[in-house]
């Protein structure tokens, strides 16, 4: 049975505590934004607080990154060093998944995002997020793929080697034990 997606009152406590704590722990990921602004925009989507709960639950360590001046709203994406643990070992979609004929994974990128109510980060996002540190040294992240290049089977992922951002290519129906994926969500 899946859980509902509400928080209860101390786990919307805690996560805020720890998202305020994060957001103070790093302030160059998020230069000339005020927590404050950022409380209140939380505060009027309670709703996204359960994603931002997964993305936690899971080992991503969500951040805010950027804001957007136009509709007000603040990205989050997952800012832990590695990809996160809770989201390894899995294909890149649903299509990949069942197009192995063994030694299927649980689910896929894809589907796990979508439960989640979130999003895999955009090339641009992962290059973007890599300016901010140095994410992914030992592990590697799906990304959103072009429909191009998925119809033809592929799939992307990043990683940081060698002091350099680098995105690679698989197919879909890959998966590995340190390759997840990094999500972002819009608040």
């Amino acid at each position: 049975m899946k859980s509902p997606k509400k928080l209860s009152p101390g786990q919307h406590a805690a996560l805020l505590q720890k998202l305020q704590a994060r957001f103070e722990e790093y302030p160059n990921r998020h230069k000339g934004l005020d927590w404050s602004q950022v409380k209140t925009r939380l505060d009027a989507h309670p709703e996204k607080l359960w994603s931002l709960h997964e993305m936690e639950h899971t080992g991503g360590e969500p951040d805010v990154i950027a804001h957007d001046k136009k509709t007000g709203e603040y990205l989050f994406v997952d800012c832990s060093p590695e990809s996160p643990a809770g989201r390894s070992s899995v294909c890149y979609d649903r299509e990949g998944l069942e197009s192995r004929k063994e030694h299927k994974p649980k689910t896929s990128a894809m589907d796990m995002a979508a439960d989640m109510g979130v999003e895999l980060l955009t090339e641009d996002q992962y290059r973007d997020l890599q300016k901010l540190g140095n994410f992914d040294r030992k592990t590697s992240s799906w990304v959103a793929t072009p429909a191009a290049i998925r119809k033809l089977g592929g799939a992307l992922f990043g990683d940081r080697r060698y002091g350099q951002v680098f995105i690679y290519h698989n197919g879909a129906q890959s998966y590995y034990g340190a390759r997840g994926f990094r999500a972002s969500l819009r608040v």
